[in-house]
């Protein structure tokens, strides 16, 4: 039996496919059925509105939005914040300007690393054929 610390509370359990304790997975359980509750009655609401009126964090509720256990898709008002800048997004993990500048920096970063490659690869090749020459 493979053992850890739950990681929300930090009592010790036997690990499973939750990655918590038991205890926590019912607060989970209760976070959810609490937000759904309140989303049933409130469609109009946003995602700060939502954790002030039940009390489970942003980030929990971000958590059951993207296991697609609660749906924005008839929610226009609900959204969750980017993980890099913060911006209000409705879906994935980055907004627009935070992905094209990922997208930028690697593709720069590619580049970079291709430049350096051609330049000692072709000179490591040349050397090799002039050692060759001269036995």
């Amino acid at each position: 039996m493979n053992l850890g610390n739950c990681p929300r509370c930090g009592k010790l359990y036997a690990l499973n496919f939750r990655d918590v304790c038991s205890n926590c997975i019912k607060e989970i359980e209760l976070e959810y059925q609490t937000c759904v509750e309140y989303l049933r009655e409130n469609k109009g609401t946003n995602i700060q509105e939502l954790s002030d009126a039940t009390e489970v964090s942003i980030k929990n509720i971000t958590k059951f939005i993207r296991e697609g256990r609660i749906s924005i898709e008839n929610a226009p008002n609900m959204m969750y914040p980017c993980e890099v800048c913060g911006t209000l997004i409705r879906e994935g993990h980055m907004c627009d300007s935070c992905r094209n500048r990922l997208t930028k920096d690697l593709a720069g970063a590619a580049r970079e690393v291709g430049q350096k490659d051609n330049g000692s690869i072709g000179g490591r090749t040349y050397n090799a054929v002039d050692k060759l020459r001269d036995l």
